[in-house]
């Protein structure tokens, strides 16, 4: 199997059986976002303890498959980390979106960077570009106690 197939099996999986789609009655910050363009909705539920570490973390929404797959890995990946490092990867993951071609992140190993790296192929497919970052950019709000919703028509990609 190579590289591409190995991305687009990640995401199908993710996309089909989105992992943490629910919400945590105990979260204690959470944020909404919506993408206008397609149609992604996403609430992002977090429990934060004293220590600002994530104890727990879901998600509620409807989307298409890089939007619900992104969320997905997203909630996998940010169990148990504290809120530090988890402003360094989603900085990481926007510019890899963006573009860089790798993540420079270190707190990553290496199935964690192989997840995140299956999302790069979007930067070829703009109007997809937002459907991948909607968790993210929500999931900021929430860690950020932002009020508003997120709406990717006034985030910058």
């Amino acid at each position: 199997m190579n590289l591409k197939e190995l991305y687009q099996e990640i995401i199908l999986d993710h996309g089909k059986n989105p992992r943490n789609l629910k919400s945590i009655n105990d979260y204690n910050k959470d944020a909404k976002g919506h993408n206008p363009l397609c149609g992604d909705k996403v609430h992002i539920y977090l429990k934060l303890n004293n220590n600002m570490k994530i104890e727990d973390i879901s998600f509620e929404g409807s989307g298409c498959a890089i939007s619900m797959a992104s969320a997905s890995i997203m909630t996998e990946l940010f169990k148990g980390k504290e809120k530090k490092d988890v402003k360094e990867i989603v900085n990481d993951f926007l510019n890899m979106i963006k573009e860089k071609s790798e993540l420079s992140t270190n707190i990553l190993n290496d199935d964690e960077k192989t997840k995140l790296m299956c999302l790069s192929g979007v930067k070829q497919y703009p109007m997809r570009v937002k459907c991948a970052t909607l968790s993210w950019h929500t999931l900021t709000s929430a860690m950020n106690n932002d009020k508003e919703d997120v709406n990717t028509e006034n985030v910058k990609i």
